[in-house]
């Protein structure tokens, strides 16, 4: 696992430093050949692509270090081979891993990552303003069927002409609207920022002059128009503290006002703020923190406008307001911090996240697709794709549907730059992702059509990515192979090594006289952060009850560590007698029980000591045997012209 963390990190600083150098690569380098493994050949320019992505200072452009790595690049290569050739690229999880890394690494190069680049900053544009707006609606459900459709838009049209010719707009509403909050409002929203209405009515308010109405905008409400009251700068959000009286229900609101106002009497009068909050202050989620709430911006108040106008209308922190009610009560509120729009280098990334959930996505996706198939020339053949939904029926929204047209794999569905799909080819996707639904057959094909032309585009982009950025190329050839290199080389090494305790031990026995050390204990430290918890800890370690010791260890939050060390490794094991036992000790203002097991002379280690050395020495010799055993099964041919080459273009 932890070697699959280290190719997702190395793959990401790949695409970070390659995305940026692709443009500056040459498209009309001359391919030569380096080397071939049993013929098959190895091009020079991806030798040289990948080191100078790899090396970056003048030293490292020696033939020497050019040499050096060309070897390792060879034994590199040796090990894909034998990859592929046990066919560990077919297996489906080597499939979704590779697709999830080529997915990451496609997505700078495509119109979505711009597209979501350029929404995260119309939308912090926008949110560098408030609108106030009104609007009337006219309902229309988002399935609803043409001929409603333009009824409900047609009466949108004739009311904006009332408008137009001098009807009073909250009257209108008043009338028309199918808003129910329009009776008493007029149809007016108060003030507003970017991601607090449905994106079509964003962007009307955003783009209506103000004093103008909108033409009719559809959202999934229906048909709406939308007249632009007044434009501000952005007033950011507020924090405030509030103490509230309730009213409503049963509760006397004269009662209520007269307490407010003599807690308002009492607070002029030096009373703290928080003793009043929590003796009498009604909202049980506030009261004990001296009535503080989260902060908000405008907007987010909405339903409770007065409170809202009441927090923006106050100007320094600590400034108290008069009492006001609301629907829910009487309040007085003091402003504790005003808090001004965040930079976009601040906010973009949470903007991002937004974006991914709202719905301004999905509107910008659908242009996004309109403009992709205008740029690949789709042209759809009507006649046949007509004559394939006619076979959609009940099997289809089952999952189970298994259709059968003459001569599909000769009918042409739709061109992609005068290139035809065929129908045989659409209904094999769509029986690979036909699932049940509980939409119609027809529309549900529509779908899987609308996926299947959408997923060919991209097969297009793909193959634009590959023609405009060379380097793209290589990178995808990297992860895939680097994804390849840990599942053989966990299977022929680390594996090998870390689980042979055989082949451990007899490397350990033909070679003990590599593992020597000097003099040094067997030792374990436990670090307490006060002397009482360390002398706790004591009398357990001297009965040696390892349950209890565990269980005082895990109460305590003692820090444990045992191994091998010499006095110089530990500044706690200068500080102790050098004698086997338990040690008390302090450093740092931390307290210590070091236990000396043991104490080694110098010379040979023995195999439990010297084990995690070992490990990695015996991973060393299996993989240069294993290697060996590669260069024979794949003779390495070097091409000298294409060397010399490499040469040439590396050294300066």
């Amino acid at each position: 696992m932890i070697k699959r963390i280290v190719l997702i990190v190395l793959c990401s600083a790949i695409a970070t430093w390659s995305f940026a150098q692709a443009k500056k690569q040459s498209k009309n380098t001359k391919t030569k050949t380096l080397f071939t493994l049993k013929g098959d050949p190895t091009p020079a320019d991806e030798f040289i692509y990948l080191y100078k992505k790899n090396h970056q200072t003048k030293e490292d452009f020696t033939a020497a270090k050019i040499e050096e790595y060309l070897d390792l690049f060879v034994n590199f290569k040796l090990k894909v081979k034998e990859a592929r050739k046990r066919g560990l690229d077919t297996t489906t999880a080597f499939t979704q891993e590779f697709n999830q890394y080529k997915e990451e690494l496609r997505r700078p190069f495509l119109p979505d990552a711009r597209m979501t680049d350029s929404l995260v900053r119309l939308t912090y544009n926008r949110m560098k303003q408030e609108v106030r707006a009104a609007h009337i609606l006219i309902s229309v459900k988002p399935d609803a069927l043409p001929q409603d459709t333009l009824v409900a838009y047609q009466k949108s049209m004739e009311i904006r002409e009332k408008v137009k010719a001098g009807l009073n707009f909250e009257q209108a509403a008043r009338t028309y609207s199918d808003d129910p909050s329009a009776k008493s409002n007029g149809g007016n929203l108060g003030y507003f920022t970017a991601l607090q209405m449905v994106f079509p009515f964003e962007t009307a308010a955003y783009t209506t002059p103000v004093g103008d109405i909108s033409m009719p905008i559809r959202t999934r409400f229906g048909y709406h128009l939308v007249y632009v009251i007044d434009r501000r700068p952005a007033s950011g959000e507020v924090e405030v503290s509030h103490i509230m009286i309730r009213t409503g229900d049963d509760k006397d609101n004269e009662k209520a006002k007269n307490t407010i106002f003599d807690i308002y009497d009492q607070l002029q009068a030096g009373v703290k703020w928080e003793e009043l909050c929590k003796q009498f202050s009604e909202d049980p989620g506030s009261k004990d923190s001296g009535g503080r709430l989260r902060p908000f911006g405008v907007g987010m108040m909405g339903s409770v406008p007065e409170f809202e106008r009441v927090a923006f209308s106050l100007t320094k922190p600590g400034e108290i307001s008069d009492p006001f009610q609301t629907q829910y009560g009487w309040h007085i509120m003091r402003l504790e911090s005003k808090i001004p729009l965040a930079s976009f280098e601040d906010l973009s990334t949470s903007l991002k996240n937004k974006i991914a959930r709202d719905e301004r996505t999905q509107v910008s996706k659908q242009a996004l697709q309109t403009r992709l198939r205008r740029e690949f020339q789709f042209n759809e053949n009507l006649p046949t794709k007509t004559s394939v939904f006619t076979l959609a029926d009940s099997n289809l929204v089952k999952g189970t549907w298994k259709p059968v047209y003459p001569n599909a794999s000769k009918q042409s569905l739709f061109l992609l730059k005068g290139n035809h799909y065929y129908v045989s080819d659409f209904l094999t996707y769509t029986q690979a992702h036909q699932q049940r639904t509980a939409g119609t057959p027809e529309k549900y094909l529509e779908q899987l059509y609308n996926n299947y032309v959408d997923a060919c585009i991209s097969q297009k982009q793909e193959e634009k990515i590959v023609q405009e950025n060379p380097d793209y190329t290589f990178l995808l050839q990297e992860y895939y192979e680097g994804i390849l290199l840990f599942e053989i080389m966990e299977d022929e090494v680390w594996n090998k090594a870390s689980e042979d305790s055989t082949g451990q031990r007899q490397y350990y026995d033909t070679h003990k006289s590599s593992y020597q050390a000097g003099e040094r204990t067997d030792a374990a430290l436990y670090q307490a952060s006060s002397q009482e918890i360390a002398s706790g800890l004591l009398p357990l370690l001297q009965l040696g009850d390892d349950k209890k010791i565990r269980e005082y260890i895990t109460q305590n939050k003692v820090k444990t560590e045992s191994g091998y060390y010499k006095k110089k490794d530990k500044a706690v094991l200068q500080k102790v007698p050098w004698t086997a036992g338990i040690h008390p000790s302090e450093n740092n203002g931390m307290y210590y029980l070091a236990w000396l097991k043991e104490i080694l002379p110098a010379g040979d280690m023995s195999f439990e000591e010297a084990r995690p050395t070992v490990i990695s020495d015996y991973q060393t010799y299996l993989e240069k045997n294993w290697l060996d055993q590669l260069r024979k099964k794949y003779p390495v041919k070097v091409n000298e012209k294409g060397k010399q080459y490499v040469l040439q273009q590396l050294q300066p």
